[in-house]
């Protein structure tokens, strides 16, 4: 009886941003994921290497210039557009550094892409309010999924800086840190109401004086306070046998998470020939999770076949059979998930780093 009047009380409030939490119809609640192209990173980000980043979050990814941040969004813009014909993005270059020429390259079908280059907080947060409730009033039916990316949050000025720079002015800008929080406070429920996830690069700087060395995001703590996850990227170079560079290794470490323990860290690497690695650093989680076990310089699969790390690498379809990908997946949600039975105690449950 007491819970039949507990609905007719929601009933006659007649709110429509107010349910039963039972109904799952609230904002927060998604319908999906944004494949990352990297089966380690969608698990750092959603506990399941076939997750990625939920379809209605905020996902900011910070790091050093040229450690591939742009080169991680253009490729989940990629997996986006290819996972359906009727996908569309826009995205916000604030560096003019996205040219058509990179994209195709990138495989990238530019006629869904829009291009906007605002200049300042104020203007990023005003184009992107237009074009949600532009994308909120059209009927569901016609709606098609969409993505937005901000490339990067560190280059927008605000109204205040140019002012400034213009009278000739050498003051430090105070409001940045209050501006971001401001603009994704006004973003954040509109876009989740209607799944449009937002990706935001950003730079990050050395923390000066610090006992330990720090990283810490520009913007002050508006960037951490507009996320749903945030991760750190830094990168080590990927050398052939010759000792050429071909590549980067990309660490990535969850410094904030709703879906995924926080201080996780995961391996992926990037090609300068063949792009962001899919299968990178499946290995390590599928040995410790004893999916995969070594004798020996080599690996024996689950079905008996042997092989030394580079032939893996060099053929990961071949290895990496669904079955396979599978098992790894249910000792993955066991790590990176604050499941049952799973250790809550551990903080960095780097396989590399574990005896």
């Amino acid at each position: 009886m007491a819970t039949d009047y507990f609905k007719k009380l929601i009933n006659d409030l007649d709110d429509t941003d107010t349910s039963l939490a039972s109904a799952g119809v609230s904002s927060a609640e998604f319908s999906g994921f944004i494949d990352t192209g990297s089966y380690m990173f969608n698990a750092a980000l959603s506990g399941s290497i076939y997750g990625g980043i939920p379809n209605n979050k905020v996902l900011v990814m910070g790091g050093d210039p040229a450690v591939g941040k742009s080169f991680f969004a253009l490729g989940i813009v990629k997996n986006f557009l290819d996972s359906n014909k009727k996908a569309r993005v826009f995205y916000y270059d604030t560096e003019s550094a996205i040219t058509t020429a990179m994209m195709v390259e990138r495989g990238i079908d530019i006629h869904r892409v829009a291009i906007s280059e605002p200049a300042t907080i104020e203007q990023f947060r005003s184009k992107c309010s237009k074009l949600l409730d532009i994308y909120t009033a059209l009927d569901k039916i016609d709606r098609f999924p969409m993505l937005i990316v901000l490339d990067s949050l560190s280059a927008l000025s605000s109204n205040k800086e140019i002012g400034d720079i213009g009278e000739g002015k050498d003051t430090r800008d105070m409001t940045k840190p209050g501006l971001i929080k401001g603009a994704f406070r006004v973003l954040r429920l509109k876009m989740a109401k209607v799944q449009v996830p937002i990706i935001v690069t950003n730079h990050v700087y050395a923390v000066i004086g610090a006992y330990v060395p720090t990283k810490e995001m520009a913007g002050g703590s508006g960037a951490k306070y507009a996320a749903d996850a945030v991760v750190y990227l830094s990168k080590t170079k990927e050398k052939a046998e010759d000792k050429s560079v071909i590549g980067n290794v990309i660490h990535a470490q969850m410094e904030k998470s709703r879906l995924s323990r926080e201080h996780t860290k995961v391996d992926t690497r990037i090609l300068y020939d063949g792009g962001l690695d899919r299968y990178y650093g499946l290995l390590k989680w599928a040995e410790q999770g004893e999916v995969v076990k070594k004798e020996g310089n080599k690996y024996v699969f689950p079905d008996g076949t042997k092989a030394f790390e580079k032939q893996i690498l060099a053929e990961p379809e071949r290895f990496w059979t669904k079955d396979v990908l599978d098992a790894v997946d249910v000792y993955v949600k066991t790590q990176f998930t604050y499941s049952a039975g799973a250790d809550t105690e551990t903080e960095n449950n780097d396989p590399s780093e574990t005896e």
